[in-house]
């Protein structure tokens, strides 16, 4: 069993050790493109042999155990590629991975549970997923192709023209506390439907919706304090 204390990750600390203690870090491992065998080697290694930030590395790690960034850390526009990557290897994750297992569960539990409330569990979160894909393809398809064309100016990334006026703040206006609404469906599951046969089903449901909320809180804070502040800093030198 891994340690349920929370501590401040730092650069000396090994990876392998992170990992045992708090397992969800193979995620970030995942979305970061590294190996997941990692032997012996610090964090600060690790970032050196892939040229990854190490304080982009210790920032994200660091969320997952629950500390966030303080406005201490120091991160540059060479970080932007980084982030961006990582975000995107988790919208993947999301529709691909997570959101597929959550269905197939919601599916199992209407095989247990014949109650007429139980349609509202699928219809609920298919709603709430529809929005939140849409969420992540405007950060596809708008928001990232600009910060990696700021970053980078020789590199088209798709983006059109009619996109060139838009703006950090523009994406900062349009970002919706989208795991939020998570919370209403847990409600249901816990408060409103009948239990029948289905008490490890709901669990499972559970358990991964709280693990999708995690998560999506990770992602949007990233996103709030780690990305929007480089890009805004960018957008401001380039002015």
């Amino acid at each position: 069993m891994y340690r349920t204390e929370k501590y401040y990750i730092k650069a000396e600390m090994k990876i392998s050790d992170l990992i045992f203690d708090n397992p969800s870090l193979l995620l970030l491992l995942e979305n970061l493109e590294l190996d997941l065998i990692s032997g012996e080697r610090t964090i600060e290694q690790v970032c050196l042999e892939k040229n990854i930030s190490t304080s982009v590395f210790i920032s994200i790690a660091n969320l997952f155990n629950g500390f966030y960034p303080t406005g201490e850390e120091e991160f540059s526009s060479a970080d932007i590629p980084t982030i961006i990557k990582y975000l995107k290897n988790a919208h993947n994750y999301y529709e691909n991975e997570k959101y597929p297992e959550i269905r197939n569960c919601i599916e199992e539990l209407y095989k247990r549970n014949s109650s007429p409330e139980i349609q509202l569990v699928g219809k609920f979160f298919d709603e709430y997923f529809n929005e939140v894909k849409e969420h992540l393809a405007y950060e596809d398809k708008v928001a990232f192709p600009y910060f990696y064309k700021l970053y980078d100016p020789s590199a088209s990334q798709g983006q059109e023209k009619e996109n060139e006026k838009y703006s950090s703040n523009e994406y900062h206006d349009h970002h919706s506390d989208i795991e939020s609404k998570l919370t209403d469906l847990k409600e249901l599951l816990l408060k409103h439907i009948p239990v029948k046969n289905d008490r490890i089903i709901r669990r499972k449901i559970f358990i991964n919706l709280s693990d999708l909320e995690h998560d999506l809180n990770i992602h949007s804070t990233i996103e709030e304090t780690i990305l929007i502040p480089i890009v805004s800093q960018l957008e401001k030198k380039i002015d």
